[in-house]
């Protein structure tokens, strides 16, 4: 049978150690392609680039594995691994995006470079996956959660995602015989309080260094925070509608004409 071709991205950039721990794992699986940004986009959620022209470099970084570095965010890779790298060829039986440095829970989903690139390829038709480890040094173990990786992965080229075509995973910062499975769930009610910490450059100007603390106002059994903290690997299946269902009929009080 034919392999399933892996299109695999992240936004800590393409020398990354999460990536190359991802494009291990995808070739188990399949044939890996890499599209990924040629420098670290964390945090840039789902900016496309606009008014500056791309560009794609061959890249060597993973041996036997045809891979390209993209001068743009994270989204950008994936819009131009469909529609110039791809463009005559085969289409992604999946996009894989991480593994990256950090997790990304609850809100975390809509600043981060790693889930937009996963939204992107399902935005574009293909399943979609991110992962993350909760550990940001850029040496971190990555080798406890690539059995989970690949079973994830596995599972989702066989029996997809139900009504889903996107998925958050978040990968506890343990060893593999301490993690205790895999919990399905929802995204946490939780969010950054912000802190800016002001300082003065060397030329008396002030400039303002963004910190603050992650707040956890949810206390159910079901969300992705609570699986990490209780050593499950969190999968949550995400979608691309916004709308509050909920408040619809409320603010049809808005159509009556004055």
């Amino acid at each position: 049978m034919k392999k399933p071709l892996i299109l695999v991205t992240n936004d800590d950039g393409i020398t990354a150690p999460g990536i190359r721990a991802l494009v291990e794992v995808a070739q188990m699986i399949g044939t890996p392609i890499v599209v990924a940004p040629d420098s670290p986009q964390s945090g840039m959620g789902h900016a496309i680039s606009i008014h500056d022209p791309l560009r794609l470099h061959p890249s060597t970084v993973f041996d036997g594995v045809e891979a390209y570095a993209c001068s743009g965010t994270p989204v950008d890779c994936v819009k131009l691994a469909k529609n110039v790298v791809l463009k005559d060829r085969q289409q992604p039986d999946l996009c894989i995006s991480g593994i990256n440095h950090g997790s990304n829970v609850a809100i975390n989903i809509l600043y981060s470079g790693t889930m937009s690139a996963a939204m992107e390829g399902s935005l574009e038709g293909i399943p979609s996956i991110g992962f993350s480890l909760l550990d940001f040094d850029w040496d971190a173990d990555f080798e406890a959660g690539k059995p989970y990786i690949k079973q994830i992965i596995e599972y989702a080229l066989q029996e997809g995602f139900g009504k889903s075509s996107l998925l958050n995973v978040n990968i506890p910062k343990l060893p593999f015989a301490a993690i205790r499975g895999i919990k399905v769930c929802r995204q946490a009610n939780a969010r950054w309080k912000e802190e800016f910490v002001e300082g003065t450059d060397p030329f008396g100007k002030k400039y303002y260094w963004m910190s603050g603390e992650f707040v956890n106002d949810d206390g159910g059994e079901d969300s992705d925070v609570w699986a990490l903290d209780n050593g499950y690997v969190s999968v949550v299946p995400c979608g691309h509608d916004l709308t509050q269902y909920q408040s619809i009929s409320e603010l049809k009080k808005l159509e009556v004409s004055s």
